[in-house]
């Protein structure tokens, strides 16, 4: 294969890659339409029974009238033969015969009428559960068609969302970690502000002699004599 023929080839394999894209994409409109022509096809189906099962009416109206035509024709030829004339008995009996020969043509006809019309009927007949039941699968094929593209539509976002919100959870436990911190510091001011005042309130205490704390030499002097008697 040189190279031009590996050129063509390949642009026809792209062109047909690009013509099964465009009909992926545009396959529920072409289900549409071709749900569409099936429905018209349906209806001038409906249209051509209308017709013919006019047509088979009319020819067996033709057939019944005939056949009463015949019958009426019997009657004056029996009359006739009554009456001993033979000639305007023939002459009638010549009329039924064709009376006969058309009303034979004309059933035949009619025959072919109604077996068209029974199997035109069958044929509607399963066309209509047949598009009934292509209209209710592309029912349900839109409706999964809309609830996959929901779900991917939440799935994307989500997957594009997912870093931007790691990043604002580590921001939040950052700004938590600060406030925990300060709210230490806080408390460690307080202790320290109170261990402060207490200290400085001692201080002015046992300056006082308040406290009785700290003990002069005279008073331990005392206390030595005291236990030196016992």
């Amino acid at each position: 294969m040189n190279v031009w023929s590996k050129i063509l080839t390949a642009l026809r394999g792209t062109v047909n890659e690009a013509g099964e894209h465009i009909v992926d994409g545009q396959a529920l409109r072409i289900l549409d339409q071709e749900v569409r022509d099936a429905s018209e096809a349906l209806k001038q189906s409906k249209q051509s029974l209308a017709e013919m099962m006019a047509r088979q009416k009319v020819s067996a109206e033709q057939c019944k009238s005939m056949k009463a035509s015949i019958k009426e024709y019997e009657s004056y030829a029996i009359k006739a033969l009554d009456q001993k004339d033979e000639g305007l008995a023939l002459e009638v009996a010549e009329k039924i015969a064709d009376l006969d020969n058309q009303w034979q043509t004309e059933q035949k006809t009619e025959k072919t009428y109604t077996a068209s019309v029974n199997k035109l009927k069958v044929s509607i007949s399963q066309a209509e559960r047949n598009i009934a039941l292509l209209k209710q699968q592309v029912n349900t094929v839109k409706a999964t068609e809309s609830v996959q593209k929901a779900q991917m539509a939440v799935a994307e976002r989500y997957s594009g969302s997912e870093s931007k919100l790691r990043t604002a959870m580590d921001s939040l436990e950052k700004i938590k970690q600060k406030q925990r911190l300060r709210e230490a510091q806080m408390e460690a001011a307080s202790e320290l502000a109170v261990d402060e005042s207490e200290l400085r309130l001692k201080q002015k205490l046992d300056a006082a002699g308040i406290t009785g704390n700290q003990k002069s030499g005279e008073a331990i002097l005392d206390k030595l004599k005291t236990k030196q008697k016992k």
